[in-house]
């Protein structure tokens, strides 16, 4: 039997036509629409595209779009006062600074100088600790997208064991956390996990987000297993073309998953749609309304 395949655009879609409903009320209740800054340092390909997309899809929303494009050489000095000028700008309600960021610039000086309040990536240490003690924070829009799939095909997920494969601060952790809140067993796998495919094996949610193409394999799944792919990776074929893949076999995952997302179409049209919905319940939060429901 050949595994569902989870739609992460209709779900995506879905999203965004809640935001925009509240969007419509906001704008009726405080006047204005909330704001979306984006700011791009450099002009590296895949970030100018997502960039545009982040723009398109905010302006969709009915929300207004501020985008900042920076030269590549600018000083993490400036691009900090850039930041401090959008904390106290009351027109933007979310910021986003576009990863990654130029090799003389620290990431990490630069997301903690974001207002945590307007922290609508979720990576503030603020929000991060936010997430871990389960306090009210903004939460980092892949993870938040990988939990609404699985909500959206599971239903409720107490008791069930599940699997976060890669422990990064962007993915890894704070999908942990989310698992962890929703009553799971959550094991966080990675590089120096030892017999990595049986700790899979046992798992009935796997959320791969490890950048390896194809690591995890069918023969890796539990029966009936849903299956997350996070990954994102343009590998070379024999032909010469490139091919977009994700952590898991998806071929091989057919044959033994009872759900999985598809790459492309499955966890990357909900991270925008999770970042609109960020904005939007940041907007609220910093007008003391409050959180919309159903987002």
């Amino acid at each position: 039997m050949s595994a569902r395949i989870i739609d992460g655009k209709a779900a995506a879609a879905a999203l965004r036509a809640r935001v925009a409903v509240e969007v419509a009320k906001f704008r009726v209740a405080k006047g204005r629409a909330p704001g979306l800054a984006v700011v791009l340092v450099g002009e590296d390909p895949a970030s100018t595209v997502y960039v545009r997309s982040k723009g398109k899809a905010t302006i969709e929303a009915g929300m207004q779009s501020f985008e900042h494009k920076l030269p590549a050489e600018i000083s993490e000095g400036k691009l900090i006062d850039l930041i401090e000028e959008l904390n106290t700008d009351p027109a933007v309600d979310g910021i986003l600074v576009q990863l990654p960021l130029p090799d003389h610039i620290d990431p990490n000086q630069v997301i903690t100088a974001i207002d945590p309040d307007k922290d609508v990536d979720g990576f503030h240490p603020m929000n991060a600790g936010r997430l871990a003690i389960g306090l009210e924070g903004l939460v980092p829009c892949t993870p938040l997208g990988c939990l609404m799939l699985l909500q959206n095909e599971l239903g409720d997920l107490s008791g069930l064991d599940a699997i976060v494969v890669g422990r990064s601060n962007i993915v890894g952790k704070p999908m942990a956390q989310l698992l962890i809140q929703a009553n799971c067993s959550v094991t966080v796998a990675h590089s120096r996990t030892r017999d990595l495919p049986s700790a899979v094996r046992r798992s009935d949610i796997v959320v791969a987000a490890v950048g390896r193409p194809e690591l995890v394999r069918g023969d890796w799944l539990k029966q009936g297993a849903t299956v997350i792919d996070v990954g994102q990776e343009r590998v070379e074929q024999p032909d010469g073309t490139r091919k977009l893949l994700g952590d898991v076999a998806f071929d091989e995952a057919l044959e033994v998953a009872g759900a999985i997302t598809p790459v492309p179409g499955g966890v990357g049209p909900m991270t925008i749609a999770c970042l609109l919905r960020n904005t939007v319940v940041a907007a609220h939060r910093r007008a003391g309304l409050a959180d919309p429901e159903g987002l």
